[in-house]
């Protein structure tokens, strides 16, 4: 009678690196050739083994280190040199690289409210102050205030004895009961509301500063202008600037530069003004002085019991700093603050790595080069327990993101690699090429597809499947207490769909295949005792 294969990558299988094979019985073949027949386990030379020669007792998977991509982290050559998981990663398919939020270039698209949705051109949101003409804030909690109906008595403009039943609307939060009525907000007749935020005091104040140190500005701007020409001129032959003001007269160079105003004279300076055909006029403004008397508090400030209900919260005043409420009574509601939609830039090409669709209702991407579609992706599957000095095999998963099928080879750092600097052990890893099948999403799907024959070695391959291949490594930590941190280069083809396209001798259109190098670094956690 024909058994199972007591291999502990077959037996029982219903999870771990061998997803989706099915207990089954009969003669089967694992991939290290070995046989089950009878109980007994035949190699494929014809030996008698008792158990499967790929493994005999793998180290358990850990579905958390498989699910933690933070754990492994590329390196990005930008400006400046940072690591990141692959998944907040960019990759410019000109230049060829990897890129990080840092090293490309944010650009707004557009603003809208995350309530109603309504996108507004740049212009119109700085007008707004960036927010939301139509939308709220909760004061207290900070959610989406809502707007209430409700029924009021209200007389009649003909018999002001007699009352009749009239819609009123108010602002309400759902989430912490707070509504406008608590700080004496008056209802309104209309849904659309027309609340208004109470003004802020010191507005008069705040813009006779700005409107100061703006002239202010322009003033150091022009004197700057003044040197920076006086010092351009000293290095001119004395002939050869009044060749050139002569030129300038002659062929009326100078209208750029002169004031738009008839009898202004044609120098260098003279378009250097605050205004176009303005005179200028100096803002002063009263310096601020420190009060010696501070009012007094209150009487019962000491003996009055506090409510701390009643009290806000640093981070509610901080929400309204023109105001800075002390009490709840005080909180009045905020008007949204819009967001935006960015496009990102490559800083060396200038090509975009992401721009998403300029309806705020649509979460689609024009172009979103995310750098996981691109760069096989390195993860941790199962970590044994690390000692120091002490030789231990991790298995990874690299997963191949592309449709073609796509070589890989892990090289180790070698000595005085400015890259490698966080390193705390030594890693072995395979020295033959890896080969990982193209991606095909109907294939994760379809049980009957035949895989294809890679050859694989059983002491490199743990599994593999669809374009998903597992791979041992072997790592001996180099501290006694401490992380695990290794570091190795993984090189891999890369079809670079943007080259110019030549064709070749038979007229067909080809693409360039380049080789990529890619600095990755591993986490495995604690050195064990």
């Amino acid at each position: 009678m024909e058994a199972e294969c007591p291999c502990p990558w077959h037996r029982g299988n219903t999870g771990g690196p061998w997803l989706g094979l099915k207990r089954r019985t009969g003669p089967l073949t694992c991939p290290a050739g070995s046989r089950a027949q009878a109980g007994v386990v035949t190699s494929a030379g014809g030996a008698v083994t008792s158990g499967c020669a790929a493994r005999r007792s793998p180290p358990a998977p850990k579905m958390a280190s498989l699910l933690q991509s933070e754990r492994v982290l590329y390196l990005v050559r930008g400006e400046k040199e940072l690591r990141a998981p692959l998944p907040q990663l960019y990759f410019c398919r000109y230049c060829s690289e990897l890129r990080s939020l840092e090293c490309v270039s944010h650009e707004v698209d557009s603003h809208y409210c995350p309530s109603c949705l309504e996108n507004m051109p740049s212009a119109e949101a700085k007008l707004k102050k960036n927010r939301c003409a139509n939308c709220f804030d909760c004061p207290c909690c900070m959610h989406t205030l809502s707007t209430r109906a409700t029924s009021i008595p209200a007389p009649l403009p003909d018999d002001p004895a007699k009352t009749t039943m009239k819609k009123a609307y108010y602002l309400a939060c759902g989430f912490c009961r707070w509504t406008s009525r608590d700080v004496g907000m008056a209802d309104k007749s209309v849904a659309s509301g027309g609340w208004q935020e109470p003004e802020n005091p010191h507005t008069q104040r705040i813009n006779k500063l700005v409107e100061y140190y703006q002239q202010l500005a322009q003033k150091e701007k022009i004197e700057r202008d003044r040197k920076k020409l006086a010092r351009r001129r000293n290095y001119v032959p004395h002939a050869y600037s009044q060749h050139t003001i002569h030129v300038v007269d002659k062929y009326s160079l100078g209208t750029r530069l002169q004031r738009q105003r008839p009898g202004a004279p044609i120098s260098a300076l003279a378009g250097l003004c605050l205004k176009e055909g303005e005179d200028q006029k100096e803002i002063k403004i009263e310096p601020a002085d420190a009060v010696e008397e501070v009012e007094p508090l209150p009487e019962d400030y000491y003996t009055r019991p506090i409510n701390l209900t009643e009290v806000t919260t640093l981070r509610q005043r901080l929400l309204q700093p023109d105001f800075q409420p002390i009490c709840a009574s005080q909180l009045y509601p905020r008007h949204k603050h819009l967001l935006i939609k960015r496009s990102l830039r490559c800083r060396k090409c200038e090509h975009n790595l992401s721009k998403p669709e300029f309806n705020p209702t649509s979460i689609k991407f024009k172009i979103q080069l995310v750098a996981v579609n691109y760069i096989p992706e390195v993860r941790i599957m199962s970590i044994p327990n690390l000692r120091y000095m002490k030789e231990s095999q991790v298995l990874l998963t690299l997963t191949n993101p592309v449709e073609n099928v796509t070589h890989v080879t892990l090289l180790e750092c070698e000595e005085g690699d400015p890259d490698n600097i966080n390193s705390t052990a030594k890693v072995a890893v395979p020295p033959k090429e890896l080969i990982l099948a193209g991606k095909d999403a109907a294939a994760e799907y379809d049980e009957l597809a035949e895989p294809q024959d890679f050859q694989d070695d059983p002491d490199v391959i743990a599994f593999r499947k669809a374009n998903k291949v597992g791979v041992f490594i072997k790592v001996t930590p180099q501290k006694e207490e401490g992380e695990v941190i290794v570091s190795f280069k993984m090189k891999h083809e890369f079809k670079n769909l943007t080259a110019p396209i030549r064709p070749n001798e038979d007229g067909d259109h080809t693409s360039e295949v380049i080789w990529l190098t890619h600095h990755v670094e591993l986490s495995l956690g604690p050195v064990l005792p």
